[in-house]
């Protein structure tokens, strides 16, 4: 089973850019989308309920926004949206489904690089999203999540790293916060597959050249439970597949699901 991760910093973009095309290449079973930035309704019908999937859209409230997805060649069961009944999710930022033998979700942890006040928010979720983790970590069966966590993890998922040591999304307990994640049992299998080396990089800024330099970020990521991991495969980053669609690159892993 092929599982694609895509940031597609706005699917009506996205879609004008060559979504499709690029989906079509990739050809994954399962597609989970953030930052899709628009209500189902102001999708186009192909993409909206797309023909031999089964879609299911979390939005934000408010429009042009955030925002989740998840397709699936399988049905979807036991869908829920948000990480706990205590934590209004109103940005659309997280959405779990059963789907394919999986307990799958997308998500898409906050950025905090445009305030402090949003910083504080991103540190808010970081703790809420913990306890959501350790929950899902302990249901029977694989379990796994993929999305854009807005941190870059260690000094080889960003080209830039002295120079962003101050900087969101690069910040000491921010990495020491995604150690504690993985120590807890969640397996970063992207990382595991590439080995010791820096990259593969998953977001580029617009500016430098920095895409076709490949001076990025690693900040898109699949994380496996121990039933999930022991079914991994490998790994893959589509970095020129998508190049001018958006500024993420899409992130697949293959899980090998017994029959």
């Amino acid at each position: 089973m092929k599982l694609t991760s895509w940031n597609v910093n706005g699917l009506r973009a996205a879609v004008r850019k060559g979504f499709a095309e690029a989906i079509s290449e990739i050809a994954p079973d399962v597609l989970v989308l953030q930052e899709v930035r628009a209500f189902p309704e102001q999708l186009p019908e192909e993409v909206r309920q797309p023909q031999g999937w089964h879609v299911y859209w979390n939005p934000a409230e408010r429009a042009g926004y955030s925002g989740t997805a998840v397709w699936s060649r399988y049905p979807l069961e036991q869908v829920t949206t948000g990480i706990g009944r205590d934590w209004k999710d109103d940005e659309g930022r997280v959405v779990q489904v059963r789907t394919g033998g999986l307990t799958l979700a997308s998500v898409y942890l906050p950025s905090g690089s445009s305030s402090p006040e949003r910083q504080a928010v991103k540190d808010q979720w970081l703790e809420v999203f913990r306890r959501w983790a350790d929950g899902r970590r302990r249901v029977r069966g694989p379990v796994v999540f993929g999305g854009d966590l807005n941190i870059a993890h260690t000094e080889q998922d960003i080209f830039y790293a002295r120079a962003n040591e101050e900087t969101s999304g690069f910040l000491p307990h921010e990495r020491e916060w995604f150690t504690s994640l993985l120590q807890s049992g969640w397996s970063d299998v992207t990382r595991e597959y590439a080995g010791d080396c820096d990259g593969p990089y998953s977001w580029w800024s617009n500016r430098g050249r920095a895409r076709e330099l490949d001076r990025g970020w690693r900040i898109d990521y699949w994380l496996c439970n121990q039933r999930a991991r022991a079914l991994f495969q490998s790994a893959e980053i589509h970095r020129e597949l998508t190049l001018g669609i958006s500024d993420h690159a899409p992130v697949s892993i293959e899980l090998k699901i017994p029959d």
